[in-house]
């Protein structure tokens, strides 16, 4: 599997907006054939920092995610609500392995 964890730090008037807008790239996301899972996390101690864990197939299949209507609208959207520009890791994932 290909993991790619993102963290983000939100504009503190823009959080709801930005949780709104990353549950419809979330849910678009899910539909793809090569998506595993997407998971949208806010920390518990501070409300403007979100982690992005999403898992695919392979790595071909995270780039095309990168190519879907869902995602560029959602990278345009968010860009300004950023406090910092987003962190995004890529992973392979040892265990488990195959995920079900």
């Amino acid at each position: 599997m290909y993991v790619v964890c993102v963290k983000v730090s939100v504009l503190a008037d823009q959080v709801d907006a930005f949780a709104e807008a990353t549950l419809d790239n979330a849910r678009g996301t899910r539909t793809e054939p090569g998506n595993v899972r997407f998971d949208v996390l806010r920390a518990a101690d501070d409300l403007t920092r979100f982690f992005l864990y999403e898992v695919y197939h392979t790595e071909a299949d995270f780039k095309a995610h990168q190519q879907t209507p869902h995602y560029l609208r959602w990278k345009e959207r968010v860009a300004p609500m950023m406090a910092v520009p987003r962190v995004g890791e890529k992973y392979a994932s040892l265990f488990p392995e195959p995920w079900a």
